[in-house]
């Protein structure tokens, strides 16, 4: 189709939408003159809704004898919705309305709710919220349904919903248009059920764990805790510049050495980088600190966490992702990362002993990497390279080299490498763990290192924090940590492909600039 035809297309369009909008408003001045403005109603007695009738029919339903007398009337029930079907027949019509839950379908006779208020019925418009009061009951065909003794004009929709309802399948006009998506896309309401769950059920997992959920600062003057670039602001009142926090970290180990010894937040997190299916730039983050355990503390944690709330959301541990299952029911997987790279391209980097050789290695694999770049660095990018995309199964990767991990405790045996472990589920890493770093010197000297590369231009690198350094000079016990990215778990057990689909309002660019 030609771009001309296409614009005359949505011109035509726009205008055939402008004309319902005139209808619609006409009919809200008549009902206004006539002193129905639907819009000075302030409530309205909500008893049910559309699923609890169905699920308890039986029970609000009237009885009757086996001669099909009725012994006892039917329990009154009140609902309110959105209307998004209607069909006229008469003295007799129906019509469904769509409330928290689903829909139902409502029986509307003119002898039920009066000549008038049928009269206004017939005259209500798609998208239209109305509230009914009447009993249960099962029509002809079978279906449960509501028939109406009063119906209500709650709120009067002045523009029309896309498509005739069928759906709106324009990803950008959903993502922009979040509540009519929600209101004609079912499993897009259903997604968002399941991540409201999925939040209840991991507060209710690490409650039993006896974590206390606490709230730390959003506006910091020093971003640490991750490698990734803060947005900027200023404070007026103080006159200075402060920073979106990146991370939940450095806070909530500040409350480990307080003393509370289990603490967890969840909460959003603001990293000012690009936008592609897995990456929004401000994404909700669950941290968790617990002192007098290691990573391998965590490892059991997660791997515990992960499959009890796939069986309360999903109702069992093996899922599907894209058409591939997933099995969060066996034991996670353990791999060091140097295995890990040696699994797949046979190098053993464990050989390897000084940098130039690493970066050499990195040139006959073709690998890109910066002249700042260590042998640790180097590990990490032939892992992104050559294993990332093949741990399907949950894969716990552990012993990360010390560069990459500025707040993570070494070794023991390995003082090249931190106990530090990434769980991969469907090539995706899912949270990032740690026995925590709680050596002051130690720390000071890693947050020196990160100094310095800030300076040689390095965006993403952590500055000292002299109060967080304080607050480990008093003294911090052996913790575990680690940081679970809710949206990226939230897209797995929902099989959706992008982090737009889970986020209610993710971030857009601006029509028009």
């Amino acid at each position: 189709m030609a771009e001309k035809e296409v614009q005359q297309n949505q011109q035509n369009a726009q205008q055939d939408i402008s004309k319902l909008e005139e209808v619609r408003r006409q009919k809200l001045m008549d009902l206004q003159a006539a002193g129905k403005d639907p819009f000075v109603i302030v409530k309205f007695d909500q008893t049910h809704h559309s699923q609890e009738i169905k699920d308890r029919f039986d029970e609000l339903a009237a009885k009757t004898d086996e001669e099909g007398n009725e012994i006892s009337p039917a329990v009154s029930v009140s609902v309110a919705g959105r209307m998004l079907f209607k069909r006229v027949m008469g003295k007799a019509s129906f019509c469904n309305i769509q409330d928290r839950d689903g829909r139902i379908q409502i029986y509307v006779a003119r002898d039920d709710i009066g000549e008038e208020p049928y009269a206004d019925f017939k005259k209500m418009d798609i998208g239209d919220i109305i509230g009914v009061k009447g009993f249960a009951f099962r029509t002809k065909t079978g279906e449960i349904s509501v028939h109406a003794k009063e119906l209500t004009l709650l709120s009067k929709s002045l523009s029309p919903l896309p498509e005739k309802f069928h759906g709106l399948t324009d990803t950008d006009a959903r993502y922009r248009q979040r509540y009519v998506d929600l209101i004609v896309n079912e499993e897009v309401r259903d997604t968002f059920k399941k991540r409201s769950q999925i939040i209840r059920e991991i507060r209710n997992f690490l409650a039993d764990r006896d974590f206390m959920e606490v709230e730390t600062p959003m506006l910091v003057s020093n971003a640490g805790g991750a490698a990734a670039r803060p947005f900027e602001t200023h404070f007026n009142a103080l006159n200075e510049d402060l920073k979106l926090r990146i991370s939940l970290e450095l806070y909530l180990k500040r409350l480990i050495i307080g003393g509370l010894e289990r603490v967890y937040e969840i909460g959003r997190v603001f990293r000012n980088e690009g936008l592609d299916t897995r990456h929004n730039p401000e994404f909700t983050l669950m941290e968790l600190y617990q002192a007098y355990t290691d990573y391998y503390g965590m490892m059991e944690l997660t791997e515990s966490m992960y499959r009890y709330v796939a069986e309360k959301v999903c109702g069992s541990t093996l899922i599907t992702y894209g058409g591939k299952e997933i099995d969060l029911g066996k034991p996670f997987r353990r791999l060091t990362m140097v295995d890990a790279i040696k699994e797949e391209t046979g190098i053993d980097f464990d050989l390897v002993t000084t940098d130039e050789e690493a970066k050499k290695i990195a040139d006959e694999h073709h690998i890109e990497y910066e002249e700042r770049h260590k042998k640790g660095d180097i590990v990490n990018l032939f892992f992104d390279e050559y294993c990332e995309d093949k741990m399907i199964q949950p894969t716990f990767i552990m012993d990360h080299p010390i560069e990459i991990s500025p707040l993570t405790k070494k070794k023991p045996q390995d003082p090249t490498k931190v106990e530090r472990f990434e769980l991969y589920i469907n090539g995706w890493e899912m949270c990032n763990a740690y026995s925590e770093l709680n050596d002051p010197i130690d720390q000071r000297e890693r947050f020196a290192a990160q100094d310095a590369l800030s300076a040689a231009g390095d965006e993403e690198a952590q500055h000292t924090d002299e109060d967080f350094l304080h607050a480990m000079e008093i003294g911090m016990p052996p913790t575990g940590g680690i940081g679970y990215g809710i949206d990226r778990l939230v897209m797995l057990l929902t099989d959706s492909a992008a982090i737009r689909d889970v986020l209610l309002f993710p971030t857009l660019k601006t029509i028009g600039k």
